[in-house]
């Protein structure tokens, strides 16, 4: 599963919700979806405004875990 970090650059910034949303022209609701791994896809252009908005990497804020999903299949 993809796990979303905007939180943790957030805080690494020192950038609250509200001027990442003016920065990056999103609605502080939709990047309450993000935050809150809600969203069920992101928008190259919009990945591209928060890495820039932030000054870092789409790795620092996208993470894959292994999910539910992922064990192995009993037999």
């Amino acid at each position: 599963m993809i796990i979303v970090n905007i939180d943790v650059m957030l805080a690494k910034r020192k950038m609250s919700v509200t001027e990442l949303s003016e920065r990056v022209g999103i609605t502080m609701a939709n990047i309450s979806i993000l935050k809150n791994g809600r969203a069920k896809a992101i928008r190259i252009e919009t990945l591209d405004r928060i890495c820039r908005a932030l000054d870092c990497q789409p790795g620092d804020i996208l993470e894959w875990r292994k999910g539910p999903e992922d064990a192995p299949e009993e037999k």
